[in-house]
């Protein structure tokens, strides 16, 4: 787990400055690998790479990066690829270090650029082919690890993190098709970001920088081929048996290992095995707030530390803590994000990278296994639409009116979200319905002037992916979870990598093992999803491991963060004073007297405040990462 950078040339020219570039793109990546660092750039001055290293596997100087292998190829790489040990054993020979990396670079030697395939596990790599004049950008899967790009006149950059390239843009300006895709989702779709310039690559694809030209491509997609030849229990002993096997590969490491242990079911489950496969007892981390029972989930946390033999470490969480932190948050960040549950998670992760280097979580469970309520909403209102039509049992539809009522209690608290859903209509298309249950832009449109974002329209990226050919044309939870999966899901790991690496500190995520992943994409849709019942599937298979209090919850409501009693009470100053001055977007008086109105786990509010953090910490700070490139600067930006 580290940070990587680098620039190249497109025409094959002599960077200017090179060196310097590289050491600026490192400073702000420095978080990343408290290890050791390095850099490397090729005679020709035309392509360089700079590394940030936290020490995993090997943490000797021998596997220090960027580093060299056969053949001409230099890597610069950010992850894990946790059946490196299986791969060396197949590609044989000498070895000068026992690191993934090394097994990475003796990959590409024998296989090329189709050694990719042949990886499992987390990983933003750059490979620069000498033979083939050619630079390769790789990202994983499920975009665990992050990976950015710019290009400045002929010279591409790309960084693990988007400030690493801020120095080098034109200006520091917001893409306004990503504003928008900020103020539906609260994330930008198809490789835009908030920055106008820089791109993200996608999850699952590379960029291939070759002859001038630098081309993404895709070299993975998760296909939607549904099983109908086995029963439930067959794919519950294959979820349990690989499931198994990653949380194994994912204790792998030279240095210690712990858990996060929010009280729900994945991170429980992940938990519970890998205690089973410790060398030494766990170590679990999860945070509380004080403001009420529903802020505190510890007590579920608890019960899987005693009955799994954890040794739990539980910190109090406060509203002087998001005080002094949460500017710091957002800057990690890098762009404003869905939901304040960040904030939580970083304190969390600075409190468990005093005693671990490396953390598993249980991200990824909802968008594979289907576990967010919203998609009971949607059925729910299917079910009516079915029940009125006649269509109840014609194939469409995977749940029924009667069987859903019993799981209708869970909506108990999402009754302002059902309000919203249906307050401009029922039933429709599909794609226009989920959309409308997850667009948040209607909420931000009375604050917020997108009229002057100009004509882009985010259904039309969004009903691309929604709709997408490697989904079937019936099930709506297949093209709700995908879509979530697509999108959501590399969101949320974003923020899982920030606030971890913030620290130092490695977060791993066995649920995204990609056999596993292709593996639920089979299941039917009432199998996962019979009666309305959330991630069921799932829960069966992990019910051996997994506490009975835990398995039996329904009342999971991730991280909330009791951010609107801080912003009327004690907070309320501090953010007053945040919004100290009116955006070209929008009012800040109006923005402040719209807090009155928010809802107890409204989001309007959290998403212009931390779009304001973003834009303090970023655009009104564009001198200083200018700057950054004057040879005697000292200056350091958090």
């Amino acid at each position: 787990m580290c940070g990587i950078a680098g620039a190249i040339n497109l025409r094959g020219e002599p960077v200017p400055d090179l060196a310097r570039r590289l050491d600026v793109m490192g400073e702000l990546i420095a978080h990343r690998g408290p290890d050791d660092h390095g850099t490397w750039t090729h005679p020709r001055g035309h392509v360089g790479f700079a590394h940030r290293r936290l020490s995993i596997f090997d943490p000797t100087p021998a596997g220090r990066q960027p580093m060299a292998g056969p053949g001409g190829r230099v890597t610069t790489f950010n992850g894990e690829i946790y059946n490196w040990p299986e791969l060396r054993e197949e590609l044989g020979g000498a070895w000068r270090t026992r690191t993934d990396t090394e097994v990475l670079l003796r990959a590409h030697e024998r296989w090329g650029a189709n050694a990719v395939d042949r990886l499992r596990g987390m990983f933003a790599y750059a490979l620069w082919d000498e033979p083939g004049g050619e630079l390769l950008l790789v990202r994983d899967r499920f975009g665990v690890k992050p990976l950015y790009y710019a290009q400045v006149g002929d010279v591409l950059y790309f960084a693990s993190e988007a400030k690493a390239l801020l120095p080098f843009l034109p200006a520091i300006r917001t893409d306004p098709e990503g504003l928008k895709d900020y103020l539906a989702f609260q994330f930008c779709l198809a490789g835009k970001t908030l920055f106008a310039g820089v791109r993200e690559l996608l999850p699952g694809h590379r960029l291939v920088v070759r002859g001038g030209v630098a081309r993404p491509e895709r070299y993975w997609e998760v296909y939607y081929d549904l099983d109908w030849h086995h029963r439930e229990t067959w794919f519950e002993e294959r979820i349990e048996a690989l499931l198994h096997e990653s949380v194994r590969l994912h204790l792998r490491s030279d240095v210690p290992v712990g858990a996060y242990v929010s009280g729900g079911l994945d991170s429980s489950a992940v938990a519970s095995l890998a205690s089973l496969y410790a060398s030494e007892p766990m170590k679990g981390f999860t945070g509380r707030f004080t403001e009420g029972p529903e802020y505190d989930e510890s007590g579920y946390a608890r019960i899987v530390a005693q009955e799994r033999g954890l040794d739990l470490t539980v910190i109090d969480i406060g509203v002087d803590d998001f005080m002094r932190e949460i500017g710091r948050v957002i800057y990690h960040l890098d762009f404003p994000v869905a939901g304040p549950g960040s904030f939580p998670q970083f304190m969390v992760s600075e409190a468990a990278a005093r005693d671990v280097k490396v953390i598993l979580g249980g991200q990824g469970g909802d968008e594979i296994f289907g576990g967010y309520t919203r998609y009971l909403i949607a059925y729910f209102e299917q079910c009516i639409k079915a029940a009125i039509e006649g269509t109840m049992h014609n194939g469409n539809f995977v749940v029924t009116y009667e069987s859903i009522i019993p799981q209708l209690a869970s909506l108990r608290n999402y009754k302002p979200m059902l309000q919203q859903f249906w307050r401009e209509g029922l039933f429709g298309e599909l794609d226009e319905r989920y959309f409308r249950l997850i667009n948040r832009a209607p909420d931000v449109e009375r604050l917020v002037d997108v009229s002057a974002l100009g004509d882009y329209d985010p259904f039309h990226a969004f009903a691309e992916i929604f709709n997408g050919r490697n989904v079937g044309h019936e099930s709506y939870f297949d093209k709700m979870t995908h879509f979530d999966f697509k999108t959501l899901l590399p969101a949320l790991l974003q923020v899982e990598d920030r606030v971890s690496m913030a620290h130092g500190l490695e977060s791993r995520v066995p649920l995204l093992d990609h056999p596993l992943v292709e593996l639920a994409a089979t299941i039917p849709a009432d199998v996962k999803f019979p009666g309305g019942r959330l991630k069921h599937v799932f829960a069966r298979a992990t019910r051996a491991c997994v506490p009975e209090a835990i398995a039996q919850r329904q009342d999971k409501m991730g991280f909330p963060v009791p951010l609107v009693e801080w912003a009327r009470g004690p907070a309320r100053d501090h953010l007053r004073d945040t919004f100290a001055t009116d955006r070209e977007l929008y009012d800040r008086r109006a923005v402040l007297d719209a807090l009155d109105g928010e809802a107890k786990f409204g989001r309007t509010f959290w998403g212009l405040l931390s779009l304001e953090l973003w834009q303090q910490r970023f655009h009104d700070r564009e001198h200083e990462f200018r700057s950054m490139l004057a040879p005697t600067t000292e200056t350091t930006i958090t």
